[in-house]
């Protein structure tokens, strides 16, 4: 199983941009579906962006147009970028990714239900 480790938190400004990195250990060409998910505290863990290994995205509507997600397999990375943050977005943020994307990209952003998970990088928005 891919071991994922992401970095690139921290705490910027309200109408800051910040990119997010996901690093597997392995070949994430492999893992069809890939994400970000997040959980803010008090808030039950939701889906931000979710792309496969052909290049389809998915995007909350909450960050949609904000947000890109995007996938280098032959740096195993995947990658967040996040652009005019608001304070809602602060929150814990994962990478989480899985061989198969049965259900379609939509279903796995929605019910989280991938393999593989990181140990998360924390986002910090002051406004």
């Amino acid at each position: 199983q891919v071991h994922l480790v992401e970095f690139g938190g921290g705490s910027v400004q309200a109408g800051g941009s910040l990119r997010l990195t996901c690093e597997g250990s392995g070949d994430i060409y492999s893992y069809e579906c890939m994400g970000w998910f997040r959980k803010a505290q008090g808030k039950e863990r939701e889906g931000v962006a979710i792309t496969t290994k052909h290049g389809a995205t998915e995007y909350a509507e909450s960050v949609e147009g904000r947000f890109t997600i995007s996938r280098d397999n032959a740096k195993s990375t995947l990658y967040l970028q996040m652009n005019s943050l608001k304070p809602e977005d602060a929150a814990m943020y994962y990478c989480a990714a899985d061989r198969w994307c049965a259900g379609g990209a939509l279903y796995r952003l929605q019910t989280g239900r991938l393999d593989a998970w990181g140990l998360g990088t924390q986002v910090t928005i002051s406004s």
